[in-house]
């Protein structure tokens, strides 16, 4: 049998992030992850949902799949948009954005790769991919 691995497909309406939380939820329960390691996952889950569903003009679903390997977790985020470069966009500093009303983006991939234990980008003009790893031991 090989590494259990779940595929969602959801289309691009509000709050259907909610869907890939409930399933990271159960994941990490059934990994016997910690409270705060499933915490971090989720809210890293939410940046990269959010980041496609907003960012990515894909016309029609995003794929989640949760890779449950034997020391970690990988979860993978695909849409089929039209992709980004990664150095186009700017990690903020935090100075400038204390008090402004400036959009948080380029946020959500600092956080992100502040709450997993690695993250990549793999972007194209077919889209974007973003592969997440949690470790269940740090």
């Amino acid at each position: 049998m090989g590494k259990p691995k779940i595929e969602l497909k959801l289309p691009i309406l509000p709050d259907m992030e909610l869907v890939a939380i409930n399933t990271a939820e159960v994941v990490a329960k059934h990994m016997d992850l910690s409270d705060d390691k499933a915490a971090e996952i989720s809210m890293a889950l939410i940046e990269a949902c959010i980041n496609a569903f907003e960012h990515s003009r894909a016309e029609n679903n995003i794929f989640i799949h949760f890779i449950l390997e034997d020391d970690s977790l990988v979860i993978k985020v695909i849409d089929q948009g039209i992709g980004f470069d990664k150095s186009n966009v700017e990690i903020p500093k935090i100075e400038n954005k204390v008090g402004t009303d400036e959009r948080k983006r380029g946020w959500g991939l600092q956080l992100i790769q502040e709450l997993m234990d690695t993250v990549e980008f793999e972007s194209t003009k077919e889209g974007t991919t973003v592969t997440m790893t949690k470790k269940k031991e740090s």
